[in-house]
């Protein structure tokens, strides 16, 4: 059950608000504007955010989880305006989607809850975990074909909300520790990845059991999980320096190698487009995989250790929290045939 309204307005109360200039992106010597993109744009966040994971919002805006300060950020990227609203005593949220309801979504695992921010009232609500789970580190969410939200947690958790019943269901996960990254397929169906089991997972969401799919890689730190408009799943492996596909309608997989000496693949984000972005933190850098033509188009991030751990956009649009910068880059795509911004 959600915290009573009394409690979550209570927090709503602690805003802070900044002004920030948005400034054109570092770049170094050698470097080369790649055709077809716009400049990279780079907004200065709050001293010590470090956002760690980001969402477009439905009214234009750009939401981010300032991990470290138990806040929502909201920037507001036509002013440059920031503000940051407080989640609590204890907070520090790591994920943050946008739901169907149009509100943010927020998995925090200072809190041990999934909290709920209404845009429109800037109410929270709050869902702590069943008591007897434990801390449960938790990370990411995604919205199944239903509605429903799911979760993971990495200390060995993953599990459902709800919205509507505020029913929640919480599972230990297939080899303990690790569950990371969650996403859903255009049909609806939710699969995750576990990074200490290096492992990908679908889950059927009327028993809540996870069904694991081993990846041909061993151990290779599967961190991260999109779908393509296919349904194919693009994971993104931390300990091989990989970017891997898997197609749940052959079993079939594919991997390919991040550019670098010693790619450290974070987060994945499958645009509109079909083209697959990544983070590496070995390599300083930020890519673009094109699965048709197989190649790769890089660009560094606004200065080394920015370390983007989540991609998220919208059409025309790629967000990437610096979250060793305290930063927001934005990377835009110049429309093809047919396409409006």
């Amino acid at each position: 059950m959600p915290l009573p309204m009394r409690f979550a307005a209570v927090m709503v109360v602690a805003v802070a608000a900044l002004a920030a200039e948005a400034v054109q992106a570092q770049t170094r010597p050698g470097y080369e504007q790649p055709p077809g993109y716009e400049q990279p744009k780079v907004y200065e966040l709050p001293k010590g955010s470090r956002p760690h994971d980001v969402a477009p919002a439905p009214d234009g805006k750009v939401w981010y989880t300032a991990q470290p300060q138990g806040a929502l950020g909201i920037l507001d990227p036509a002013t440059g305006a920031v503000r940051q609203v407080s989640l609590g005593a204890g907070s520090q949220p790591h994920g943050v989607i946008a739901g169907p309801d149009g509100a943010a979504w927020i998995t925090d695992g200072g809190l041990n809850a999934i909290v709920r921010f209404d845009p429109k009232t800037e109410k929270l609500t709050v869902w702590p975990l069943p008591e007897d789970t434990g801390y449960a580190n938790l990370n990411t969410a995604a919205f199944d074909g239903a509605g429903v939200l799911w979760f993971t947690g990495q200390a060995g958790f993953y599990g459902s909300l709800d919205p509507g019943t505020g029913k929640m269901r919480v599972f230990k996960a297939p080899q303990g520790r690790g569950p990371y990254g969650i996403a859903a397929t255009p049909a609806g169906e939710v699969y995750f990845v576990s990074l200490a089991g290096s492992y990908l997972a679908r889950i059927d969401s009327a028993s809540g059991a996870a069904r694991v799919i081993a990846p041909p890689t061993a151990r290779q730190g599967a961190r991260r999980v999109w779908s393509d408009s296919q349904g194919r799943l693009w994971i993104s492996e931390w300990n091989s320096g990989q970017v891997s596909r898997f197609d749940p309608r052959d079993g079939a997989w594919k991997m390919w190698k991040v550019p670098g000496e010693r790619p450290q693949v974070y987060a994945v984000y499958v645009d509109g487009r079909d083209t697959v972005w990544l983070s590496d933190f070995g390599g300083h850098a930020i890519h673009a995989f094109d699965p048709r033509t197989e190649s790769f188009t890089s660009w560094p991030m606004s200065r080394p250790g920015g370390d983007v751990r989540q991609i998220l956009g919208r059409p025309g649009e790629v967000w990437l929290p610096e979250s060793g910068a305290d930063r927001m880059v934005v990377i835009r795509t110049a429309p093809q045939a047919g396409e409006t911004k």
